[in-house]
C-alpha cells in the first residue's frame, strides 16, 4: 500500500493556533487516491523536528512525504522549490533556540530542490480557485530546516518528497493581514496530494 506521511508544525511565536498541524491532523488516517495518510504533528524546534523526522522516515517508509508550514503574510497555498543550507532567523524556536547564519548541513549543498512537480501542484490547487502559486523561498527557520533535512534523508531513494507553505488562519489581533480559512487548505492540500500522486 502507498504511504504519505503528511506533517505540520504545532503552534510558535505566541500564536495559538498553526494551520499546518491542523491540517496534518485532519487528514491522518483518510485515504487519497488509494494511499494512505499519516499526519504528525512535528514540534517547531530545529533539532526536535529533524530528529522527529528522521524517525517518521523509518517508521513509515513512505513513498510520499509532504511536510507543511504557516507562511504569516502569505495569501497562498505555495509549493516550496528549493531549501536552503542555512537556520538565521530573528526569532526563538520553541525550544528557544536562535540561529544566525548557522549551516544545517556543514559541507552540504548549499541548495536542495523540491523532487515534486512544485507547477503541477500550483495549477491544480489554483484550476478549483483556490489561490497557488510556486515559491523560491522557504526562509532559514524551522521550515526550511526540515525542508533541507527531509530531501538529505531522502535523496537517492524513491520517495517523492517536498514542502508547502500554508496561509496563516483568520485572526481578530491581524484583521488586516492575508489569511485563508482552514477547509479552504485541507482542499488545497489534498488536491496538492492527489496531484503528487498521479505525476
Amino acid at each position: 500500500m502507498t504511504t504519505i506521511l503528511l506533517t505540520g508544525f504545532n503552534p510558535f511565536a505566541g500564536d495559538a493556533r498553526n494551520p499546518s498541524g491542523e491540517i496534518a491532523s485532519r487528514l491522518d488516517g483518510i485515504r487519497i487516491g488509494g494511499a494512505l495518510v499519516r499526519g504528525v504533528v512535528l514540534p517547531t524546534a530545529y533539532d526536535a523536528a529533524a530528529e522527529q523526522l528522521r524517525v517518521l522516515l523509518d517508521e513509515h517508509r513512505p513513498d510520499v512525504v509532504l511536510c507543511l508550514g504557516m507562511a504569516v503574510g502569505r495569501s497562498a497555498i505555495t509549493p516550496e522549490r528549493i531549501a536552503i543550507n542555512l537556520d538565521d532567523a530573528a526569532i526563538a524556536d520553541n525550544a528557544g533556540d536562535i540561529r544566525r547564519d548557522s549551516p544545517i548541513e556543514p559541507g552540504g549543498p548549499d541548495g536542495r530542490f523540491s523532487r515534486l512537480a512544485v507547477h503541477a501542484i500550483a495549477d491544480a490547487v489554483a484550476a478549483v480557485g483556490i489561490p497557488a502559486a510556486v515559491s523560491l523561498s522557504a526562509g532559514a527557520f524551522v521550515c526550511n530546516h526540515v525542508f533541507y533535512t527531509l530531501l538529505g534523508l531522502t535523496s537517492g531513494t524513491a520517495v517523492r518528497a517536498g514542502f508547502i507553505h500554508v496561509p496563516a488562519l483568520p485572526d481578530a489581533a491581524r484583521p488586516e493581514a492575508p489569511a485563508m480559512d482552514l477547509d479552504t487548505m485541507v482542499r488545497g492540500v489534498t488536491i496538492a496530494l492527489e496531484t503528487i500522486l498521479a505525476s
